[in-house]
């Protein structure tokens, strides 16, 4: 079962803030590693696919109030 993406950054964020901070410019380091890695693999989508990839979204209904947008954002 896949968790809500605001889970893992949750999680994310609290892994962050309990590493000593004499550490983490070294995770910083290890998570842009990871990211270029997974990019290489696995290119990010073009404009045009994220056009595309949204346009479904919206015709299919899955789609979230533009009031909502900004909801949460200074939960922290």
């Amino acid at each position: 079962m896949t968790q809500p993406t605001e889970d893992i950054t949750e999680r994310l964020h609290a892994e962050i803030e309990q590493t000593p901070a004499r550490y983490r410019a070294l995770l910083l380091r290890l998570v842009h590693s990871f990211r270029e890695g997974i990019e290489a693999d696995e290119p990010w989508p073009s404009a045009t696919e994220s056009f595309r990839e949204g346009w479904r979204d919206a015709k299919a209904g899955r789609v979230q109030s533009i009031d909502t947008l900004w909801d949460g954002i200074d939960a922290g």
